[in-house]
């Protein structure tokens, strides 16, 4: 009987520590126990945490919720791909954003411009138009492509992680997105530079046989993207 009542014990905690689990990986960033936490740069620098520490609340000011940081224009013809992105960051531009699982990021793609495919590994994104003309599209994991053509008032989501690009379809005249994330440190993978920038070397034989290209191939891409 007591081999059968640990037996169950057994079974139970692995339950338990899957559902727990499973709870803690389908979250965004982790829940607040406080109203807020604004960050306290300061402190970062000595500690390294999953986020920032906290000020002393009662020592939280409205200006620290408040951001002009989207405010202004960058520009980006000079970019390698003809974008820009300006992010807030709890560390520096939005403190009172620390710990509430969310950023927001503006786009400023020149004309022609693009933000080539990519992903946020921690995030979901949705996508305004504020200005302009933009193809938006992402890629699901079957390899199904969803685009659409956006114009200033119209909003796009691209779902956490799938690979996603936005591009200005007019090539006299610039465009502005404004996004907002479920994380506030989404993190940001692009695929030619995941590929052909990484230090050291994806392995030229590899970059060879995922792409169909021969080593001339490889060497060209990486010169074009600033290699």
């Amino acid at each position: 009987m007591r081999a059968s009542a640990d037996h169950a014990a057994s079974i139970t905690h692995r339950i338990l520590l899957s559902l727990f689990l499973l709870v803690t990986l389908s979250a965004s960033d982790p829940d607040l126990l406080f109203d807020y936490c604004v960050a306290d740069p300061a402190a970062a620098a000595s500690f390294h945490l999953n986020g920032l520490p906290c000020i002393d609340p009662a020592a939280a000011r409205a200006e620290h919720f408040a951001t002009s940081a989207l405010s202004l224009a960058t520009n980006p013809s000079a970019t390698l791909f003809g974008f820009n992105v300006t992010l807030t960051s709890p560390a520096t531009s939005l403190p009172g954003a620390n710990a509430q699982g969310l950023a927001m990021a503006r786009i400023d793609l020149a004309p022609g411009g693009m933000a080539p495919p990519h992903s946020h590994p921690r995030a979901s994104e949705v996508a305004l138009v504020l200005a302009g003309s933009v193809l938006v599209g992402f890629a699901d994991t079957s390899y199904r492509l969803y685009t659409q053509l956006l114009r200033a008032g119209e909003a796009f989501v691209f779902p956490r992680a799938m690979v996603h690009f936005l591009y200005n379809v007019d090539v006299a005249a610039p465009a502005v997105v404004l996004s907002g994330l479920n994380s506030q440190s989404p993190g940001a993978q692009l695929v030619p530079l995941s590929a052909f920038r990484t230090e050291p070397r994806m392995p030229e034989e590899i970059l060879k046989k995922a792409f169909k290209i021969n080593g001339q191939d490889v060497h060209r891409i990486q010169r074009n993207l600033g290699g």
